[in-house]
C-alpha cells in the first residue's frame, strides 16, 4: 500500500487520515499478535526447561481431587433437574398447596392433582385387544387388586401393608381409585343377574349416587348410544401413598419396589395379559439407569480411541513416530475431567446422567488441541534444540488454542450463570467449564512435558516406542526383514537440505492430503459439484428447520428398556381421549349468588368436561327450583347446610373453603373445580398450548382463577427456559468473535468463522429434527458445544488462508488443508469412534446425545473438507497483489512491505519512508 503526499492520489485528507487509521490499525493488531506469540514461546521454553514439574504436577492434582469423586451423590430430584427453576407453576402449585392441602383432597386424586407424592400405577391390558371389563378380566383385575394391598414391607418390630401407609378417606379406610368400585359393583350384578348396570363413559354412576370420572381408569372405551360403555381394552389402577415423614416416605418406596415385583409375578401366572407397572421413583430410576447401562460401551469407547490416538500419531519412520503422545494426548482429557469431577463432588455437586456428554465434550476439544500441536511440531526444524522446538510450538499452535479454550468458557460460562432456567442446563455447563479451564492448564503442562521428552527420544534416534538407539542403516542390513521394518527411520545426515522438510511425509495422513486430497478438492470441475451438494444441504436444513419442535416429554431422558418408557408408550396408545385432570381455582370472595358470575365461570370452562361440584350442585339448586338471587348471607348458608346434609354432594365439601366473620356470617372464600379436555392428544405440545390458553384466559377474565396440574411444573415456559442457554451462548460468541477481532491480525477472519457457525448450526437443527429430535435440554448443550467445535476445527483453516498474501487462493487453500488438514482429520476420526459405541447404548438421553453430536462432527468435517476450501477460492479476500504506477515527481511516500513466510505463514511487516 503506497500513499503519496503531500496527498497526492489518495483523493483529499480525509482519505489519507482513514489509510493511516486503517495501517496503525494493522499494525496495532500485528503487534499484539505477536507480543503474545513472544509470550508462548518463552512459556514454552520454560515449559521444556523444567518437563518434569510440569508433567507430575497435573497427574498428582488429578489424583487429589479425583479420588473424592469415588464418593459422589446422585441427584435423586427429576424436577430439580429438569423443570424450570422459575416458574409461574411452581407459585400456582405453593397458592394451591395453602388453599387446599392435601388432607383436603382425599377425594379428588384423579391423576395427580396437586402433587405427584408417592404411589403406584398400572395398566392391564390383553395381547389380543380383549374386552377388560368381561368377566374373566373382571376377576383377574379383582384379584390383583386384592394382592396387591396385602404387600407387606417388612421393617424392625413391625410389618407395614397399604392399610398402613395408604391415604384414609373420613371413615379412615383407604381410598382406592373408583375404578375399583366400579367393577366391585360389576362383579355383583353379574352374580345376581342383573342387567340394568351400565357404565357410561367418561363419567358414570356409582350405587350410593356419586358420580365419577373414569376417563383416566378405562382405556380403548368403544361406546353404545347415551355414552355407554360397549369395550375397554384397557384399565388403570393407582394406589396413593402417604409421605408425611421420612419413616413413611422410605416406608413408601419401598412398596413401590416390591409392588412392581408384585404386578411382574402376577404377570408371569398370566400370561394373556400384558402390565404395565409405574411408581412415583420410576422416572428418577429409569434416569440414572442411563449410567449404568452405558459403562461398556463407553468403555469399549475409550479403547476404540486410544487405539486410533495411536495409530493416527505413528508412522513408518520409528522415530518420528508419536504413538505415545496420541495416548498421553487422550490422557491429558482424562486427567482434566477428572480433576472437574473430584471439584463439583467437594463443592456439594451432585452426579446425574447428562453428565455423560461432558467426556465427549472434552474428546473434541482436548484431542484437536493436542493434535495440533503435534502438528506444529512436525513443522521445526529437526537441527534444533528441543526447547527451542517446543517454544515454536507453543508460539505457532497456543494462539488459536487459546482463544477457541475462552471461547467454550465464554459460551459455556454464560449456560451455568443464572440466566439458565433448567438445572441440569446450568449444571453441565459448570462441569464443562471446569473441565475445560483444567484441560487448557494440563495441553500447557502436561502435555507440553510430553511433547518435550518425546523430542529428546527423537533428538537422540530412539524408537519411538521402545526408547531403544536406533542402529545405521548400514548395521540394519545385517538383520532380518521383521527388524529392519520395526527399525526404520531416516537419519539427518542421509538427506539433503531439500528433503529435510519432506522427512514427516511418510506420514499417511500428510501424505494424503498433500499428494491427493488439496489437488482434488481445488479442481476446477470438482467445485461445481460441492457447490451443488451445498445447495442441496441448504435446502434440507432449511426443510427440518421449519419443522422444529420443543420436546418436554420426560421419557425421552430415560432408558429405553425401562418401566417409564413401557408405561408412557401405553398411557398414550389408550388413555390420549382426555387431557390430564387440571385444578380450576378460584382464590377470591366471588358472588356465587349472581347469575352472572355462574355464567362467567361455566363460559370460561367451555369446552371441557367439568367433574365436580359447580355445575352439579346449580343444577341441583334449580331443580329445586331455589332462586339464585337470594341474599348473600342465606345462599352461602344454603350452600354450607346443602353440601353438609345432602349426601349427592357431601364428598365435594373439600372442594369450597368457608370463613365465618366477627357476625358469623359465612363466606366462601375460595373454591374448586377439575376440568379434562375432550382431545386426541399423542404430543405435550398440545397441553403446552392449553395451559397457555387457560393463562391468558386467567388474565382477561373477571374471576380470579389459576390452573394447576403437577405436569405444568415441567411445561411452564419449557421452550424459552431450553432455548435461553443457546441464545445467550450465541450472543456471547458473538461478542467474544468481535472483540477478538483486536487478537487475530486481520478481522475478516471472525466474518468468515461467524458465517461458518451460523451455516454448521444452521445446518446441525435441520437435520436433527429430520432425524427426529427435538429440541430438549440435551440437544440444546449439544448446540452450544458445535459452536466451539465448528470454532475449534475452522479457526486455523480460515487464518492461515486470510493471512496468506501473494499467491493465488487456491494456492493458500492447499497451504492451510496441508498445515491444519492433518489435526482435524485426526480429532475427527478420534472422536467419530469415540461416538460408535453410544449409538447402541439402549437409552433415549444417549440416543439423543449421539445423534446431535454425530451431526455436529459431520457437518464441521464437511465445512472444513468441502465447502470452505472451495467457496474460498472464489470469494475475498484476493490474493493479487495490486500494482502501483510509479510516479516519476519526488514525493514523500509511505510504504508497507509485507514478507510471507509459507512454512510458518507469518506476516512481517516493515513500514519505510521515502
Amino acid at each position: 500500500m503506497v500513499l503519496r503526499g503531500p496527498w497526492g492520489s489518495c483523493g483529499g485528507p480525509g482519505a489519507a487520515l482513514a489509510l493511516l487509521r486503517a495501517l496503525r490499525t494493522r499494525m496495532l493488531r500485528q503487534v499484539l499478535h505477536r507480543g503474545l506469540g513472544t509470550s508462548f514461546s518463552r512459556l514454552g521454553h520454560f515449559v521444556a526447561s523444567h518437563p518434569v514439574f510440569f508433567a507430575s504436577a497435573p497427574v498428582l492434582i488429578s489424583i487429589l481431587l479425583g479420588a473424592s469423586f469415588s464418593r459422589y451423590q446422585v441427584e435423586e430430584s427429576v424436577e430439580h433437574l429438569l423443570a424450570p427453576t422459575h416458574s409461574l407453576a411452581k407459585i400456582e402449585r405453593n397458592l394451591v398447596d395453602s388453599l387446599f392441602p392435601v388432607n383436603r383432597s382425599k377425594h379428588r386424586l384423579y391423576s395427580d392433582l396437586q402433587t405427584p407424592g408417592r404411589y403406584g400405577r398400572v395398566i392391564i391390558t390383553s395381547f389380543r385387544k380383549a374386552n377388560m371389563l368381561d368377566q374373566h378380566h373382571t376377576d383377574l383385575i379383582l384379584k390383583l387388586h386384592s394382592a396387591v394391598t396385602r404387600i407387606q414391607v417388612q421393617r424392625p418390630g413391625f410389618n407395614y401393608t397399604f392399610a398402613h401407609i395408604c391415604i384414609l378417606n373420613n371413615d379412615k379406610t383407604c381410598i382406592v381409585d373408583d375404578i375399583v368400585h366400579v367393577l366391585e359393583e360389576l362383579k355383583a350384578a353379574r352374580s345376581s343377574n342383573r342387567t340394568n348396570f351400565a357404565i357410561t363413559y367418561p363419567i358414570t354412576h356409582l350405587k350410593d349416587g356419586r358420580e365419577v370420572y373414569n376417563g383416566h381408569q378405562l382405556g380403548g372405551v368403544t361406546v353404545h348410544s347415551k355414552d355407554r360403555v360397549k369395550s375397554a381394552e384397557a384399565i388403570q389402577l393407582t394406589y396413593y401413598l402417604q409421605a408425611i415423614n421420612s419413616l413413611n416416605d422410605m416406608v413408601a418406596e419401598k412398596w413401590e419396589s416390591i409392588f412392581c415385583d408384585t404386578v411382574e409375578l402376577f404377570q408371569k401366572s398370566n400370561r394373556k395379559v400384558k402390565m404395565y407397572p409405574f411408581t412415583s421413583s420410576s422416572l428418577k430410576e429409569d434416569f440414572q439407569k442411563t449410567s449404568r447401562v452405558s459403562e461398556r460401551y463407553l468403555i469399549t469407547s475409550l479403547v476404540l480411541v486410544v487405539t486410533l490416538a495411536i495409530l493416527c500419531c505413528s508412522m513408518q519412520d520409528c522415530v518420528r513416530s508419536k504413538p505415545w503422545l496420541g495416548l498421553l494426548g487422550l490422557l491429558t482429557v482424562t486427567l482434566a475431567t477428572l480433576t472437574a469431577a473430584g471439584i463439583i463432588n467437594l463443592t456439594g455437586g451432585k452426579y446425574n446422567s447428562t453428565f455423560l456428554g461432558i467426556p465427549f465434550v472434552m474428546l473434541g476439544h482436548g484431542l484437536y488441541g493436542t493434535f495440533e500441536m503435534l502438528s506444529s511440531w512436525r513443522k521445526t526444524r529437526e537441527d534444533q534444540h528441543v526447547k527451542e522446538r517446543t517454544a515454536a510450538v507453543f508460539a505457532d499452535s497456543m494462539l488459536s488454542f487459546s482463544l477457541t479454550t475462552a471461547m467454550y468458557l465464554v459460551t459455556f460460562g454464560i449456560g451455568a450463570s443464572p440466566f439458565t432456567n433448567i438445572e441440569a442446563a446450568r449444571i453441565f455447563c459448570c462441569n464443562s467449564c471446569i473441565a475445560i479451564f483444567f484441560n487448557y492448564l494440563y495441553v500447557l503442562s502436561f502435555y507440553g512435558s510430553s511433547l518435550v521428552f518425546t523430542g529428546y527420544i527423537e533428538n537422540n534416534y530412539q524408537h519411538s516406542i521402545f526408547c531403544r538407539k536406533v542402529p545405521k542403516p548400514e548395521v540394519l542390513q545385517e538383520k532380518p526383514a521383521w527388524y529392519r521394518f520395526l527399525l526404520t527411520a531416516r537419519f539427518s545426515e542421509d538427506t539433503d537440505d531439500s528433503e529435510e522438510t519432506n522427512t514427516y511425509e511418510s506420514h499417511l495422513l500428510v501424505w494424503f492430503l498433500k499428494r491427493y486430497y488439496c489437488d482434488w478438492i481445488t479442481n476446477t470441475y470438482v467445485k461445481p459439484f460441492v457447490v451443488l451438494f451445498y445447495l442441496v444441504y441448504i435446502s434440507f436444513a432449511l426443510m427440518g428447520y421449519l419443522q422444529v419442535s420443543e420436546g418436554s416429554d420426560l421419557s425421552n431422558i430415560v432408558a429405553t428398556a425401562t418401566r417409564t418408557i413401557e408405561y408412557t408408550t401405553a398411557q398414550q396408545k389408550y388413555f390420549s381421549n382426555y387431557s390430564p385432570v387440571i385444578g380450576f381455582y378460584i382464590y377470591e370472595s366471588i358472588e356465587y349468588w349472581n347469575t352472572s358470575v355462574q355464567e362467567d365461570v361455566l363460559e370460561y370452562t367451555k369446552g371441557f368436561v367439568r367433574i365436580s361440584w359447580f355445575e352439579s350442585y346449580l343444577n341441583y339448586l334449580r331443580k329445586l327450583n331455589i332462586s339464585t338471587g337470594l341474599p348473600k348471607k342465606n345462599f352461602t348458608d344454603m350452600l354450607r347446610n346443602s353440601f353438609l346434609k345432602t349426601p349427592q354432594f357431601a364428598h365435594f365439601s373439600e372442594d369450597i373453603i368457608f370463613s365465618k366473620k366477627y357476625n358469623n356470617e359465612v363466606d366462601v372464600v375460595a373454591s374448586r373445580m377439575f376440568l379434562v379436555a375432550k382431545t386426541m392428544e399423542t404430543k405435550r405440545e398440545e397441553l403446552y398450548d392449553l395451559l397457555e390458553t387457560l393463562r391468558k384466559l386467567s388474565l382477561t377474565s373477571k374471576v380470579k382463577f389459576i390452573v394447576f396440574n403437577p405436569s405444568f411444573v415441567y411445561m411452564d415456559r419449557y421452550a424459552s427456559s431450553v432455548g435461553a442457554p443457546l441464545q445467550n451462548s450465541c450472543i456471547s460468541a458473538l461478542f467474544l468473535l468481535f472483540f477478538s477481532a483486536f487478537l487475530v491480525a486481520d478481522s475478516l477472519i471472525n466474518v468468515w468463522l461467524t458465517l461458518t457457525v451460523a451455516s454448521v448450526e444452521f445446518g446441525v437443527i435441520g437435520f436433527m429434527t429430520l432425524w427426529k429430535v427435538e429440541l430438549d435440554c440435551i440437544s440444546v448443550l449439544c448446540l452450544i458445544y458445535g459452536i466451539n467445535y465448528t470454532i475449534d476445527n475452522c479457526a486455523p483453516l480460515l487464518s492461515t488462508f486470510v493471512l496468506g498474501k501473494e499467491f493465488t487462493r487456491t494456492k493458500w487453500v492447499k497451504n492451510a488443508l496441508e498445515v491444519h488438514g492433518v489435526a482435524i482429520l485426526q480429532s475427527y476420526l478420534c472422536y467419530i469412534v469415540g461416538l460408535i459405541p453410544l449409538a447402541a447404548v439402549p437409552s433415549n438421553l444417549t440416543r439423543t446425545l449421539f445423534r446431535c453430536l454425530f451431526l455436529i462432527a459431520l457437518v464441521t468435517f464437511f465445512h472444513c473438507f468441502a465447502i470452505l476450501p472451495v467457496i474460498l477460492t472464489f470469494l475475498p479476500p484476493s490474493k493479487k497483489k495490486r500494482k502501483e504506477k510509479k510516479n516519476p515527481e519526488n514525493r514523500e511516500e509511505i510504504e508497507c512491505v509485507e514478507m510471507v513466510d509459507m512454512d510458518s505463514t507469518r506476516v512481517v511487516d516493515q513500514i519505510t519512508t521515502v
